[in-house]
């Protein structure tokens, strides 16, 4: 089932308010997304870097902490009155006027 970033914020938004009671502040919700992100970078560089596996990191998934990162970024979002649809866009037409001939003109890259 496909779910636009609209429908990802309604969702978390409801699921807060019946399931969650409510949201964390947001400086507890950024201490939380900065865990995450360090939960999906462990198991990154176990999966795709040089280092192996914890054996509590075994039964770990990356869809499951993307999830993780992208609900509590929903969460910020919400209680920060963001759009993320709406931002998202914004964000392509920045890169694409920044950034027009910028990779392609990059040595390195080719």
């Amino acid at each position: 089932m496909d779910i636009t970033l609209n429908e990802a914020q309604q969702q978390v938004d409801q699921w807060i308010k019946t399931v969650g009671v409510r949201y964390f502040n947001e400086l507890t919700n950024l201490g939380i997304l900065m865990e995450e992100v360090g939960e999906l970078s462990r198991l990154m560089v176990r999966t795709y870097g040089e280092q192996s596996f914890k054996e509590s990191d075994k039964n770990k998934h990356l869809a499951d902490e993307m999830a993780d990162v992208l609900w509590v970024l929903i969460c910020l979002a919400n209680q920060t009155g963001v759009n993320l649809t709406d931002a998202l866009h914004k964000n392509f037409e920045k890169k694409n006027i920044r950034d027009a001939n910028r990779h392609q003109d990059n040595e390195k890259l080719k």
